[in-house]
């Protein structure tokens, strides 16, 4: 343990902790742009400094461990003065659309421009465009325009996902995040598997969905918690809907989940069209012997059907007529119960799982 002065109060925090962590565990507030508990650190947006009182110096509380006897100011007029000229500068080099971003009200840049009271920078604002967007994959839409460089996506794709699709290129005010080898996203030799976590770590609205483009801001979400229902991992998801449809797929950082640091596959972050699709089946259907048509039956009405199908078939055929395939989407329970069935109730031991296909 270590005894620290905060603004002028003497806390006792974990000695192993960084400046940051022990300043937010003991309840104060400091700002943050390329900083993730989940990441690396990186120590470059300059948000998160502190006033050191001895040294008088301004240092960066996530790259600086606590030490007995330190003493900091988090928000003093210094303080706060050098954050302020931080996100003056951002938003020199940054389009100010807020009104028909996607990002509008889950902005972190935004959140920091309206607490310093800056509607513009004091040093003039990017007016033309310098990059294009890239949206000619089906899933991500990348505005190199509206990124702050902070390196939060390389750092979850390289450490988190372990893809190492992405990175920075070029130098100066040409500088940008790329796909790795400087291949467009989804092409051959891509590595990204668009799993969204570089999404979920962008600040700004330099990386968004594009299936969820138009259909509603984050204020105009419901949450729900759940369980992706893919495979057997049982990874937690944020659904987020809007009029009883679901709009995107967000993460959900937890301990003792799955997916600790919001991981999600393609499928749990982008398969949720059926959900909604036209011809998507609600009711059995059992056909008609004579016409071949399909008609609408009652969930009775189609186990008794499947029932007495099996039972005919065993009874013609034996046990061996049968295979099953069980499927990850089930619980382990569910798919117990299968091959109880398959070799138990109907004699077969022509059971496989999809995993395998």
């Amino acid at each position: 343990m270590a005894l620290i002065k905060i603004n002028g109060k003497e806390h006792e925090v974990e000695s192993d902790l960084s400046i940051l962590e022990a300043v937010r565990g003991e309840g104060y507030e400091i700002p943050t742009l390329c900083y993730h508990p989940d990441l690396s650190i990186s120590g470059g947006c300059r948000l998160c400094i502190v006033e050191d009182v001895d040294s008088g110096q301004l240092i960066t509380s996530c790259s600086t461990g606590v030490t007995e006897g330190l003493e900091i100011k988090t928000a003093s007029e210094r303080v706060e003065r050098a954050r302020r000229s931080v996100v003056d500068l951002l938003l020199s080099d940054h389009p100010l659309d807020c009104m028909i971003c996607e990002a509008d009200g889950n902005c972190t840049l935004q959140d920091l421009a309206y607490r310093y009271g800056l509607n513009e920078s004091t040093l003039g604002s990017k007016i033309d465009p310098r990059f294009e967007i890239e949206h000619d994959n089906p899933f991500i839409v990348h505005d190199p325009d509206k990124c702050i460089l902070c390196g939060r996506c390389i750092r979850v794709d390289n450490e988190i996902q372990c893809s190492d699709a992405i990175d920075f290129i070029n130098r100066g005010f040409t500088t940008r995040i790329a796909a790795a080898l400087e291949k467009d996203l989804g092409d051959d030799d891509s590595t990204c598997v668009f799993c969204g976590q570089c999404v979920e770590m962008c600040p700004t609205g330099a990386l968004t969905y594009k299936p969820s483009i138009g259909e509603g801001r984050e204020y105009n979400l419901e949450h729900t918690e759940t369980t992706c229902g893919y495979c057997g991992v049982g990874c937690k998801l944020d659904l987020k809907t809007r009029g009883n449809k679901v709009v995107e797929v967000g993460s959900i950082y937890r301990e003792g989940t799955p997916n600790p640091v919001g991981e999600a596959c393609v499928k749990g972050r982008f398969g949720y069209e059926f959900i909604d699709h036209p011809d998507r089946l609600k009711t059995p259907l059992i056909k008609d012997k004579e016409t071949g048509e399909f008609n609408e039956a009652s969930w009775d009405e189609a186990l008794d059907y499947i029932g007495d199908k099996f039972n005919q078939i065993k009874e013609e055929s034996g046990g061996d007529a049968f295979g099953a395939l069980c499927s990850a989407r089930c619980s382990n329970e569910d798919n117990y119960l299968m091959q109880k069935l398959m070799r138990a109730g109907l004699g077969s031991h022509t059971i496989d799982h999809c995993a395998r296909l």
